[in-house]
């Protein structure tokens, strides 16, 4: 069985790292109770309307049958679809949780992505409850259901009221490594940003995202400004320092 991560973390191509809270699955649920009593009531609304112009008692009793089949999947297909496709990944339901639909990579979902992964939500609900969409949950590491496999799509709890970053352990005096990162000469603005953003996140972000960061964001910068690695020293802490020495340096602090 996978581990399931707390947060998606993603890399932007400013080098920016941004981490989106994994939806629960009790707010998923409570989300999708909610969206379900709306589709009922919607589907009571278009049938009564129908009944009530009289139309139905023109459709032979074979056509109506595979009508009423049809209507059972389209509506709550098109709801889903439409709401998340056009309302940037939430419906009603998901937005009185504050959870969006979002691309695995953390861009806003695409309509195709969001008509993908409700195609399959029939197989994720099979035998019934949900099953096997819960299974599917548990066993990925970032929550997804077979739908949201398909599509490569995840459900993130929006953040409110807090800030995306937090301040990194060593927020003001000398760092005790200073000395071990070098002059920082030709050090530019946006990368100074790009390591303090992952400075400030690196606690909080499972083991192997802190590896990949750390290559992908760290290791080109320190490379070009020819600071020098130890392998006694952690590069949290040369990150840290390198924040530090140049925010004291350009007044940042």
């Amino acid at each position: 069985m996978g581990t399931m991560a707390l947060e998606l973390a993603v890399l932007t191509p400013e080098k920016a790292i941004v981490a989106y809270p994994l939806a629960s699955l009790g707010r998923r649920i409570t989300a999708h109770i909610l969206d379900v009593v709306l589709v009922i009531a919607l589907m009571f609304g278009i049938a009564l309307t129908f009944t009530a112009s009289g139309v139905l008692l023109h459709i032979n009793a074979e056509f109506l049958g595979g009508l009423y089949l049809a209507f059972l999947f389209l509506v709550p297909l098109g709801y889903f679809v439409l709401f998340e496709g056009l309302w940037n990944g939430t419906t009603p339901g998901k937005r009185s949780q504050n959870l969006r639909v979002r691309m695995a990579d953390g861009t806003p979902v695409t309509f195709l992505a969001a008509l993908g992964r409700n195609l399959l939500r029939p197989a994720d609900i099979l035998p019934g409850m949900y099953f096997v969409g819960i299974i599917a949950m548990f066993l990925n590491p970032k929550a997804q259901r077979l739908g949201d496999l398909v599509a490569d799509t995840v459900v993130v709890a929006e953040r409110k009221g807090l800030p995306l970053y937090h301040p990194a352990p060593h927020a003001a005096g000398i760092h005790a490594y200073e000395a071990a990162v070098g002059d920082l000469r030709g050090m530019t603005s946006e990368e100074y940003l790009a390591l303090r953003r992952l400075a400030d996140r690196f606690p909080e972000l499972p083991p192997k995202i802190q590896n990949e960061m750390i290559d992908d964001v760290w290791k080109p910068i320190s490379e070009r400004r020819k600071i020098p690695q130890y392998g006694n020293i952690h590069p949290l802490l040369l990150i840290e320092a390198t924040v530090m020495k140049y925010g004291r340096q350009k007044g940042l602090l």
